[in-house]
């Protein structure tokens, strides 16, 4: 009878540590969906064991913090067990990214194409994930040919884009007609999202910025209105609206009380940095 409640006692206490950690994660993810990183942190660190899921939630929290060469050691180690993990290879690929645009000049060659390769990885195992697909066409946009950026491989990426997603198609070959200096193509590529995907207010979101740049201020106003209309509840709507106003110094009243309205938002780790929204406060004059 001892064996027996011996083996009963061991096999609730196991069953009881494999519940707690989800419960554990689940605090942590929820600390982490709040922006709270540091408390996240808090609840992750002590756990014995750490899963792939754990490990990528502890690398999100230090990248949030920017804490980068935390985040990448962290997220290696995801990755080593999860090999064909596209989000943790996606994950790395930014941490490394950057790792690249805040290290020396001698290192950051190796870490933009250690994040190249990350990218590259986590778009061939999910070519539907459209955060991988948009980092990796923002590198090879931006980065010169001998760290593996390019406008041919910028091509075929959008052309590959295209044929799954044709709005996020033409928002892709706006990117790279603006790069080009193309900015009539640019801006018709952008109305033709917005015809594809009329319900989607990022889409006008895009557009009322594009032409805000290009002058054309009545139309702006006129479609940044409709896209808060559609997604009232966005906080990253006000904060898009507010920079266009201070990248064109106008509206800067206006543009100081929607970035006190951002910041008084509850935000998520898919909104700009509140440390942002509080520079360009500053620029407000306030």
């Amino acid at each position: 009878m001892l064996g027996m409640r011996w083996f009963l006692f061991v096999t609730l206490l196991f069953s009881a540590t494999l519940a707690a950690r989800p419960l554990e994660w689940e605090r942590a993810r929820d600390l982490y969906q709040r922006t709270e990183y540091q408390q996240s942190l808090a609840v992750l660190l002590p756990l014995q064991q750490r899963d792939v899921p754990t490990l990528q939630l502890i690398g999100q929290n230090y990248f949030m913090l920017g804490e980068y060469k935390k985040a990448t050691e962290v997220l290696e180690r995801a990755v080593a067990l999860e090999p064909d993990n596209a989000e943790c290879l996606h994950w790395l690929g930014r941490s490394f990214g950057r790792r690249a645009e805040t290290s020396s000049v001698f290192t950051a060659p190796g870490y933009a194409s250690k994040a190249r390769q990350m990218f590259e990885k986590a778009v061939a195992l999910d070519p539907s994930s459209k955060d991988a697909t948009g980092d990796l066409l923002d590198f090879y946009l931006e980065a010169p040919g001998f760290l593996g950026g390019g406008m041919h491989k910028a091509e075929e990426l959008v052309a590959r884009i295209a044929k799954t997603d044709p709005a996020e198609g033409h928002y892709a070959q706006a990117l790279l007609d603006d790069r080009r200096k193309e900015y009539d193509a640019a801006e018709q590529h952008l109305r033709r999202a917005v015809e594809l995907a009329p319900r989607q207010a990022g889409r006008v979101l895009d557009l009322a910025k594009y032409v805000a740049k290009r002058g054309q201020v009545k139309e702006s106003e006129a479609l940044f209105d409709e896209a808060i209309q559609m997604a009232p509840n966005s906080p990253k709507f006000l904060f898009e609206r507010a920079d266009t106003y201070i990248k064109e110094r106008r509206n800067l009243d206006q543009a100081r009380e929607l970035l006190e309205r951002y910041l008084r938002a509850p935000l998520t780790p898919n909104d700009p940095p509140r440390e942002r929204a509080e520079a360009l406060l500053k620029k407000t004059g306030s």
